[in-house]
């Protein structure tokens, strides 16, 4: 399948276009009108990639070419006898300047929802030390002053069973970082209209070159990305080549930004080929081991009292059952609410009481026991299976890296 390279395409023509109207300010007539022809190059080839626009994207290369040859000096500088249009255009529409750039700010507010603030630190999480070296070598490389040949990976995918921390993974590279992090979901990018997922995927990564340092999660990619085949729409294609290419790195080949793409999958042997080629350093995210399983317990029932628990006993039981993260997380709570219900046995009846009397009152509260677990073992069950585990772990050593 040819890729779409529309989107970098895009960016790249953006791109000139600054450049040379930066030129203008200066009086560079010679490099106004190098980016003049890059403009009108661009364009040229974008009209390969868009039948709906092929026309409007001629007519302005046509529109960039008369205007590299009629810049021309007087004694204020560079001026221009033809104004170059504006990239843009959409189906249906006649493609006016504004009309343009109008769509293009659509799709950039559009992503700017998926930025989210995280305070997530890799100390917040327990367990997963090698899983979390590897990806903290990846930011400090990208950070550092390097050789030119020592290029950091552009993207990590993260995969394992359910609930084992991918997402929490994600927040604390970005929260450590101080990085703009996008969350983006598979139905924030798929659309049911004609091109917008493509649009879509375009305007997500240049909102995170311009916000840079940024960390992009995609969680369940692998509802974006399934293994290509005739069944896949037209506009389902359009939108991964552009997603391929983005990931390829098509406009960051020597750019000192980062914008790392993080994408998590629990089936990662339905990915697609290509997708798996953009990322080259895979990393399994397995299930708690005994160490682990300590580490998220103290984690989720900090500021209580812990001294009568066997941790240990408790993470080995934990291990046999096959408890994600996740899991441990709904572990503890139930522990908790055991005790809380004990030691509080009329609170449902507290209800009956305005609010600001509420705050006035105390929960009483007594060390976690092992008996709390014991009642939160018999309603908490992980929905995993040895033999699921086995195929994330045949998986990890064949493709893994």
């Amino acid at each position: 399948m040819p890729v779409d390279l529309s989107g970098p395409l895009m960016s790249a023509f953006k791109k000139a276009k600054k450049e040379f109207e930066e030129a203008i300010k200066k009086g560079d007539k010679e490099t106004a009108r190098k980016k003049a022809l890059e403009c009108a190059r661009i364009l040229r080839q974008l009209s390969k990639y868009d039948e709906f626009n092929r026309e409007s994207y001629l007519k302005k290369a046509k529109e960039w070419e008369r205007t590299a040859k009629d810049i021309e000096i007087d004694g204020y500088g560079i001026k221009r006898k033809h104004k170059p249009m504006r990239e843009g255009g959409s189906r249906g529409k006649t493609g006016g300047d504004e009309s343009g750039d109008e769509e293009e700010d659509k799709f950039k507010r559009y992503v700017e929802n998926f930025i989210t603030k995280s305070k997530v630190k890799w100390s917040d999480i327990g367990g997963l030390s090698e899983v979390k070296k590897l990806i903290m070598e990846t930011i400090v490389i990208s950070a550092l002053q390097r050789p030119e040949s020592i290029q950091p990976w552009k993207g990590i995918l993260l995969f394992g069973p359910p609930g084992t921390g991918k997402t929490l993974l994600a927040s604390a590279a970005a929260g450590s970082l101080n990085a703009t992090f996008f969350s983006v979901k598979t139905s924030n990018v798929l659309s049911k209209y004609f091109g917008e997922s493509t649009k879509i995927v375009s305007a997500l990564y240049e909102v995170a070159r311009e916000r840079a340092p940024s960390i992009v999660f995609m969680d369940e990619v692998d509802a974006l990305t399934t293994k290509r085949n005739q069944e896949q729409s037209e506009a389902s294609r359009r939108m991964l080549s552009t997603l391929l290419t983005e990931l390829d790195g098509f406009q960051d080949k020597k750019s000192d930004i980062l914008v790392l793409t993080l994408a998590a999958t629990n089936t990662p042997w339905d990915l697609d080929e290509a997708i798996l080629s953009r990322f080259p350093r895979r990393i399994y995210v397995p299930l708690p081991d005994k160490e682990a399983a300590k580490a998220i317990i103290k984690i989720h029932t900090k500021g209580l009292d812990i001294s009568k628990l066997d941790l240990d006993a408790l993470a080995e039981e934990c291990v046999r059952k096959l408890y994600s993260g996740r899991d441990l997380k709904n572990l503890c709570q139930e522990a908790i609410w055991n005790m809380i219900r004990e030691e509080n046995p009329n609170l449902h009846k507290l209800a009956e009481l305005p609010y600001e009397k509420l705050r006035r009152r105390s929960l009483r509260t007594r060390p976690l026991e092992m008996r709390d677990f014991e009642e939160a073992f018999k309603k908490i069950k992980s929905p995993l299976t040895r033999k699921e585990i086995e195929r994330y772990e045949r998986w990890a050593e064949e493709f893994g890296g």
